[in-house]
C-alpha cells in the first residue's frame, strides 16, 4: 500500500468519525441546559470534535520529510 493510498484510507476515516461525532444521536446526549464553566455543554462538545477533527486531519497530513530536502 502506497503511502498516499495509506493517507487517503486515514482521511476518509476521519471524516466518517467527524460525521458520527456531529451527528444527531451523539448531539442529542449533549443538548442539556447545563454549563461547563460559562459554556453550554453542546457548544463545548461541538467544539470539541471540531477541534479534534482538524487535529486529526493535520497530524495526516503532515509532512513527511523536512523542508529543503533533495526533492525541491
Amino acid at each position: 500500500m502506497s503511502p498516499d493510498s495509506r493517507k487517503t484510507r486515514r482521511l476518509a476515516g476521519v471524516f466518517f468519525l467527524g460525521w458520527v461525532l456531529l451527528n444527531y444521536p451523539l448531539l442529542a446526549l449533549f443538548n442539556l441546559p447545563t454549563f461547563f464553566g460559562e459554556i453550554p455543554l453542546l457548544y463545548g462538545y461541538v467544539f470539541a470534535a471540531w477541534a479534534l477533527i482538524i487535529g486529526l486531519c493535520a497530524a495526516i497530513t503532515g509532512r513527511s520529510h523536512p523542508p529543503g530536502g533533495a526533492d525541491e
